[in-house]
């Protein structure tokens, strides 16, 4: 894990332009973002001892240190979370293979018929779903389904979000965040190794090492059935879930998405079969 730690600081200097925090830049500098010299000096701490934390050789840096070094490269709160993790993990507890049978009950009746909700765990499983979520998100609401692998493997995935770039970067970051608080976890190792083979594009993100963690704001889809429809997003923590999140979705108020996920709600779409697998 101190190696995951070197590798999240050495992507992180590289993001940061030396103009952002007052440093000189140029087009003549050879290497991308911040110097290890600067980024030292911005922590104040020796560059020796960031070289060490960089090569996996300290073991559990302080919180001072880890303050200082998440502010100098102007971290997330997020990507500041992922970076105490990998420092110190800490044990939680093990996810279970489904929700409890009075939140199921709920997402029906208090979700209502015109809010998609639906809870999913840590590794990003669907656990439970309510029947809105299952006419919106076409293909994925089935037993054992996952959001990771619905979004960067299955064909509807592809053509439901208009602007599946930064859906599939939040993928990522979902899942970058989930490993620095469940490294040992062997069914999210495989998860991650599966869409490694699979996805060039995971590939690639997975290799950056982004950390997101989306907890509101809106996502655009383009519906097969009602077209293009704009929704905001709450989700929240499940108590006693053990990394369960609860997820509703309303629309934006400009009369089309309103419109648009009422006539999917009146349908009641619900396909009776699901696709072949990706």
């Amino acid at each position: 894990m101190n190696r995951e730690l070197g590798a999240f600081l050495r992507a992180r200097r590289s993001e940061v332009a030396p103009e952002d925090v007052g440093m000189a830049g140029g087009p003549r500098r050879r290497v991308r973002g911040l110097r290890r010299e600067e980024l030292a000096e911005l922590a104040g701490i020796s560059v020796e001892y960031l070289v060490r934390l960089e090569q996996g050789r300290t073991t559990q840096p302080s919180g001072s240190v880890l303050e200082s070094l998440s502010t100098a490269l102007g971290l997330t709160e997020a990507e500041r979370a992922h970076l105490f993790d990998l420092a110190a993990p800490r044990a939680r507890p093990r996810p279970s293979d489904g929700v409890r049978p009075e939140l199921a009950r709920l997402l029906e009746r208090v979700a209502g018929a015109d809010v998609p909700a639906l809870v999913t765990g840590y590794r990003l499983d669907v656990l439970a779903w309510n029947r809105l979520a299952d006419a919106l998100f076409a293909g994925l609401c089935r037993p054992g389904a996952n959001l990771a692998r619905y979004n960067f493997l299955h064909p509807q995935a592809s053509a439901l979000y208009p602007e599946r770039e930064e859906v599939l970067r939040a993928t990522v970051g979902q899942l970058r965040l989930a490993t620095g608080r469940h490294p040992d976890d062997p069914v999210l190792l495989s998860l991650i190794g599966e869409l490694s083979v699979r996805s060039e594009r995971f590939r690639v993100l997975w290799a950056g090492r982004v950390v997101k963690e989306r907890t509101h704001g809106v996502k655009r889809f383009r519906h097969p059935v009602v077209g293009e429809l704009s929704l905001r997003y709450e989700t929240f923590d499940v108590p006693g879930g053990a990394g369960q999140r609860l997820s509703l979705l309303h629309p934006e108020q400009d009369g089309v998405s309103e419109e648009s996920l009422g006539l999917l709600a009146s349908w009641g779409l619900s396909t009776t079969e699901p696709p072949a697998a990706p």
